[in-house]
C-alpha cells in the first residue's frame, strides 16, 4: 500500500499518518461518454463518477481496463470479422485482451477464431488495403481521451514523481539505474524517472534477450538517439543459440522460463556487476500488479533475497498501481515515442515467441513474423514428436506445449539425477557418479563450503582438503575415484561435522551442477558478492570474493542446487 499524501509506504488499506485510504485500495473503472465517444477512468470512490467532464452527460460502465486499437490494428479486425475495409476507420475502437469497443459496443472473439484464422489471406487484404487507411480519426478521438482524463493523469504523475525522488533520494545518482525492455511500461517509467529526477544521464540497461520483436530492437535504437545524454547499455547473451539450447532441454513452458535467467536475468547481471561489482544500486522497473497473477503478489520496493532476481539491487516500480489505460493516458499526454509493435495489435512485447503469449498474439506474429513464426512452429512439433506426443500438430496449436513439465523424453534429464554409492570402506563418504571426467572445475564448486586446500590432501590419491572458515579443521575430502557402475566418478567425504547428511545434501547440489550445467546464468544472479562467472570455460568461483553465504547452494534461492533439477527433472 502506499500513500499519496505522505509518500510512504504502509501494510495497512488507511495511511497511519493522515488517516488517507492508501493508493493499492483505490480500484479504477473505465466508463464510456456515448456523446463524446471516449473512455473516462475513474476511481471507484470518485464523488462525480458517472459524468463526463467534457459535456457533463452520464456515462456508463465499460470494462476494468482498456487500451487503445491503432488504425493497424483495426483494419485487420475489420478483415478478421469479414468486414468492409476501413469500415470502422471513422469509429472509436479500443480493447480489452481480445473484446473489441466499437463506440461503445462490444465484441468478443474467440481464440479459435484467431488459432484457425487464414493469415496468407490477410496478409494480401492488408497489403491490398493498408494504403487507405487513415489516422485522422483515431487522432481525434485520442485528443479527448486526454482531455477527458488530465485529472487523472495529474494524480498520477504527482505521485509516481514523488515515489521516484523518495526512493532516489535512499542512494548516489551513480547508483541508480533504469530497466528497459523496449516496452510501453519500461518505456513509461524511464520517462516517470528521468523527469522527475531531472536527470537525462541516468545509466538504462536494455536486456536484448535475442527474441525481441524487429520493432523492439528499432526502438531501442530508436530510444538511444532521442536521449543522448543517457548511458545506455546492451546486456545480450552471445554464448548461448535459443535453438540450441531448445534442442538439448526443451523448449521454454509457462512453469519452466529457463530462458529469462539464460536471455535477459543472466546478462543484465554482468552488466551491473561490470558496473557497480558488489554494490548496492537502486533498479526502477517498470512493473504492474495489474499485469499478471504473479505480478499482483510482488510489491511496489523489493530488496529481500527472495524477491529479486538480482540479489545485488534494490527494485522499486513508479508504475506499480497503474493500468493499461493510464499507461497509455500517459504515453499520448507527454507525447513518449513507443514501440510500434503495439500498433500492430500487441498488447505486451517481450520474447515474440513467449510461451504466456496468448493464441492473439500467436497470430500476430503469424502475419507479421511469417517466417519465424513458421520456423518455430516446425521446431515444436518435431519437438513434440521426440518426446512422443502422438498427434504433435494439435498438441502445438493448442497451446499444450506451454504446459510442459521437466524433462521426460529428454537425453539431458539423465544429467541431473543425483547417482551416488555409500563407501563401503570409509564412514561418511559417498561415490557420486559424474557425466564428464573430474577436474579442476569441479573442485571449484567446493570454495562456498571454506578453504579449498589441495596441499592438504593425499598426492597419490589426487585428494583435495576443504577446511573450515572458521576452526581451519578440515569437512571435507575430495578424491577422484574409480567405481565400476560409473565411468566417471568422485568420492566425497565429510568429517568433523555434527550434520553430515546435511553437508552431503549440499554435496549432491554441487555434483548436480558439475553434471547439468547449461549455463543457464542463474547462479551468478544469485551471487550477491559477483564471485560466480560461467563462461565457455566453465562454471568459476571466485574464492578472493566468495563471501561463503551458500546461498547458492540452499534449496531456499535456488531449488534442487540447480535451475536444471527443475526443468530437466522426470517423475
Amino acid at each position: 500500500m502506499w500513500c499519496r499524501n505522505c509518500n510512504i509506504e504502509t501494510n495497512d488499506t488507511i495511511c497511519p499518518v493522515c488517516s488517507e485510504t492508501t493508493v493499492e485500495d483505490i480500484p479504477i473503472e473505465i466508463y464510456w461518454c456515448v456523446h463524446c465517444k471516449t473512455p473516462i477512468i475513474q476511481n471507484v470512490t470518485q464523488a462525480d463518477k458517472g459524468i463526463c467532464p467534457l459535456c457533463g452527460e452520464k456515462i456508463k460502465y465499460l470494462s476494468a481496463d482498456l487500451r487503445p486499437v491503432f488504425p493497424e490494428e483495426r483494419l485487420l479486425l475489420e478483415l478478421l470479422l469479414d468486414k468492409e475495409p476501413n469500415e470502422f476507420i471513422k469509429k472509436s475502437v479500443w480493447a480489452a485482451n481480445s473484446r473489441y469497443y466499437i463506440d461503445g459496443k462490444s465484441i468478443a472473439i474467440s481464440s479459435k477464431t484467431f488459432q484457425l484464422a487464414d493469415t496468407d489471406s490477410l496478409i494480401n487484404k492488408i497489403g491490398q488495403y493498408q494504403k487507405n487507411n487513415s489516422y485522422k480519426y483515431f487522432e481525434m478521438y485520442i485528443s479527448n481521451f486526454v482531455e477527458a482524463n488530465k485529472g487523472r493523469l495529474n494524480c498520477l504523475r504527482d505521485e509516481a514523481f514523488g515515489f521516484v525522488r523518495k526512493m532516489a533520494a535512499k542512494f548516489d545518482e551513480e547508483k541508480i539505474v533504469i530497466s528497459f525492455s523496449g516496452g510501453k511500461d519500461s518505456t513509461v517509467t524511464a520517462d516517470v524517472v528521468m523527469k522527475a529526477m531531472s536527470n537525462p544521464n541516468l545509466v538504462h540497461i536494455f536486456g536484448n534477450t535475442t527474441l525481441e520483436f524487429p520493432s523492439t530492437i528499432k526502438y531501442a535504437e530508436r530510444y538511444r538517439q532521442n536521449h543522448p545524454q543517457a548511458i545506455f547499455l546492451t546486456a545480450k547473451n552471445d554464448e548461448q543459440v535459443f535453438y540450441d539450447v531448445c534442442e538439448d532441454i526443451g523448449p521454454p513452458a509457462r512453469m519452466m522460463r529457463w530462458c529469462c535467467s539464460m536471455f535477459k536475468t543472466g546478462p543484465i547481471t554482468r552488466v551491473i556487476n561490470s558496473l557497480y561489482r558488489n554494490q548496492q544500486i537502486l533498479t526502477f522497473y517498470g512493473i504492474r500488479k495489474s499485469e499478471s497473477v504473479s505480478r499482483s503478489k510482488y510489491n511496489r520496493v523489493e530488496d529481500d533475497a527472495e524477491s529479486v532476481k538480482i540479489q545485488q539491487q534494490t527494485v522499486a516500480s513508479p508504475i506499480f498501481f497503474w493500468k493499461d489505460a493510464d499507461i497509455w493516458l500517459y504515453m499520448f499526454s507527454e507525447d513518449v515515442d513507443f514501440n510500434e509493435a503495439y500498433k500492430l495489435g500487441y498488447d505486451r512485447v517481450g520474447c515474440w515467441c513467449c510461451p504466456n503469449n496468448n493464441q492473439r498474439a500467436q497470430f500476430l506474429s503469424r502475419i507479421y513474423m511469417p517466417d519465424e513464426s513458421g520456423k518455430w512452429r516446425t521446431f515444436l512439433i518435431d519437438f513434440a514428436k521426440k518426446i512422443g506426443k502422438e498427434d504433435a500438430e494439435v498438441y502445438v496449436d493448442t497451446g499444450k506445449w506451454k504446459a510442459r513439465q521437466g524433462g521426460n523424453g529428454l537425453r539431458a534429464a539423465g544429467d541431473v539425477k543425483i547417482k551416488y554409492t555409500n563407501c563401503t570402506t570409509e564412514e561418511h563418504a559417498k561415490i557420486y557418479r559424474l557425466v564428464r571426467p573430474f577436474d579442476g572445475e569441479l573442485i571449484g564448486m567446493f570454495v562456498p563450503f571454506g578453504r579449498v586446500a589441495p596441499e592438504l590432501g593425499k598426492k597419490l590419491l589426487h585428494e583435495v582438503i576443504v577446511l573450515d572458515l572458521k576452526t581451519n579443521v578440515p569437512i571435507l575430502s575430495i578424491q577422484p575415484f574409480h567405481q565400476d557402475d560409473y565411468e566417471y566418478a568422485v568420492k566425497v567425504r565429510t568429517m568433523n561435522v555434527k550434520e553430515h547428511d546435511e553437508l552431503q545434501r549440499m554435496v549432491g547440489y554441487q555434483i548436480r551442477k558439475f553434471n547439468a550445467c547449461r549455463k543457464c546464468l542463474k547462479c551468478e544472479s544469485i551471487c550477491r558478492s559477483g564471485a560466480i562467472s560461467i563462461s565457455e570455460d566453465g562454471y568459476y568461483i571466485d574464492a578472493e570474493k566468495c563471501v561463503h553465504c551458500k546461498m547458492c547452494m540452499t534449496a531456499k534461492y535456488l531449488d534442487g542446487g540447480c535451475m536444471m533439477d527443475k526443468y530437466l527433472r522426470t517423475k
